[in-house]
């Protein structure tokens, strides 16, 4: 779409509702104040972007912009043509304290086990509560009688028991992608009630990882006091009386997608081109993160210094690249994150003058399908070390290009995906000791020990894709009753 006025939402209701904080794309102001379109980041997008495709769905969610940019052009809108999107445009007094206020400097931080400290605001707090009602209205418009609309992440999670308050006619779904904590930290949110209350208006609500669906029963038990049976919390007030049910859907990727990519005869040409700019090293280590400070790269790139130091890098021949893409550059936790980084790039590439290879390759441009995939390709290690992750996309989409069951994974444990690719180098990310233990594991293992470990990544990740994972939860969710039993 060009010089076109970006226009979404219709009145037509709909059986299928998915409701998300971020639309597929997001409209980014630049330097001359002109928005432009595009992708939105995060394992969100990437994995409903590639379900809806085939599907009759409404996707409701924000573009990034306020509503003094109410009227704008843009140059593309992806999924525009694949599925209906309503955009919800916020003032600037709500959507700043909501997602940089509210859902970066407080939920994030805690339900990534506190790896900075959170900061909680009532003022916050208000913000977000208003743009919850905002979503949990949009969606009460514009679902079918009966329909069934299905609610993500934490940016959200007052929106399932606002929208049940409107809509009591329809079945609610409410997924998680980050990790839920233990109650010991949970209980230092100052509104853990009404985060729990939120979600339970949900009737299915999904986790990552078990471990994740236990920290959320264990906290419904020990805060609002409801009965949890086998996995369903049992709600009987004077509102309504029903089981919610609690369960673990690790989502997948689209792998074939990802597989005929890597087939390609332009990406398997640009991966080899990567090598050749990086000057043919004989092992390249990759890692693409969002520049977060939950996703460990400090930790990765001292452990490869290590390395350069202990000279085993060196004699192998290897090179890292980190790909590092930018992300809430408002919020000065990120901003200072950015300099550390940086700075600790270069001196490792400063610690070794005696030749003109640069050790750490640092990238923050973004990369499309396509420039993604080659990298994936070029790589012979593969680096998904995060602190605490809901589940990584990275490493899964990783493995579904490794159409020759070569190439190596090293996998935090402490990332959701660990607990099905656990045929990969698995470790502590805070250990420098072990990161360089499996980087040098990685590095020097030979051809049978690689295929024998991938051919087993690759069957999980092909068999247990995203399709599986949404036909699962929908398939769950729409036969459960569209009514609940209202009490007089």
């Amino acid at each position: 779409m060009s010089d076109q006025l970006l226009e979404f939402a219709v009145s037509e209701p709909m059986e299928l509702v998915i409701v998300a904080h971020r639309l597929p794309f997001e409209l980014v102001e630049g330097d001359d104040g002109i928005l432009a379109c595009r992708r939105s980041p995060g394992g969100l997008v990437s994995a409903l972007q590639s379900t809806l495709r085939n599907r009759r769905a409404l996707w409701i969610g924000s573009a990034g912009r306020s509503s003094d940019h109410a009227a704008a052009d843009v140059a593309d809108t992806p999924l525009a043509d694949e599925c209906e999107l309503d955009e919800i445009v916020l003032d600037r007094e709500d959507s700043g304290p909501h997602h940089f206020g509210f859902c970066t400097g407080a939920i994030w931080p805690l339900y990534h086990n506190s790896v900075v400290a959170p900061e909680y605001l009532e003022t916050d707090f208000t913000a977000y509560c208003r743009v919850n009602e905002i979503f949990a209205a949009r969606a009460a418009e514009r679902a079918a009688k009966g329909g069934t609309v299905w609610v993500h992440d934490y940016q959200l999670q007052l929106v399932p028991a606002m929208l049940r308050r409107l809509r009591p006619d329809v079945r609610i779904g409410f997924f998680l992608h980050i990790p839920f904590p233990p109650d010991e930290l949970f209980e230092q949110m100052p509104w853990h009630k009404q985060l729990l209350d939120g979600i339970l208006g949900a009737d299915l609500i999904g986790f990552q990882t078990e471990r994740d669906a236990a920290h959320f029963l264990a906290a419904t038990q020990r805060f609002v006091e409801l009965r949890v049976d086998a996995g369903r919390v049992q709600i009987d007030d004077s509102v309504s009386r029903r089981d919610v049910v609690v369960g673990c859907f690790p989502v997948g990727i689209d792998a074939e997608r990802y597989a005929t990519a890597a087939a390609m005869p332009e990406v398997i040409e640009r991966a080899s081109q990567i090598r050749r700019e990086l000057g043919n090293p004989h092992k390249l280590i990759v890692a693409i993160d969002r520049l977060d400070y939950t996703k460990g790269i400090d930790l990765r790139i001292h452990a490869f210094a290590e390395l350069i130091a202990d000279c085993t890098a060196h004699d192998s021949g290897a090179v890292m690249v980190q790909v590092a893409l930018l992300t809430r550059e408002a919020v000065p936790e990120y901003r200072h994150h950015r300099r550390d980084i940086e700075r600790l790039v270069t001196r490792t590439n400063d610690s070794n003058g005696e030749t003109d290879r640069l050790h750490v390759d640092y990238v923050q441009q973004p990369l499309d399908l396509l420039e993604l995939v080659a990298m994936y390709v070029a790589a012979d290690v593969m680096m998904v070390t995060p602190r605490s992750d809901g589940m990584n996309l990275v490493a899964k989409e990783y493995v579904a290009t490794r159409l020759h069951d070569d190439g190596a994974l090293i996998l935090s444990e402490f990332a959701g995906a660990a607990l099905q690719l656990d045929a990969a180098w698995l470790v502590d990310p805070h250990d420098i000791a072990e990161l360089k233990t499996a980087m040098a594991a990685a590095l020097e293992a030979d051809q049978p020990e690689l295929q024998q470990r991938m051919s087993a990544l690759r069957t999980h990740v092909h068999e247990y894709d995203v399709d599986r994972w949404f036909q699962l939860f929908l398939d769950l969710l729409t036969a459960m009753p569209s009514k609940v039993d209202r009490r007089r």
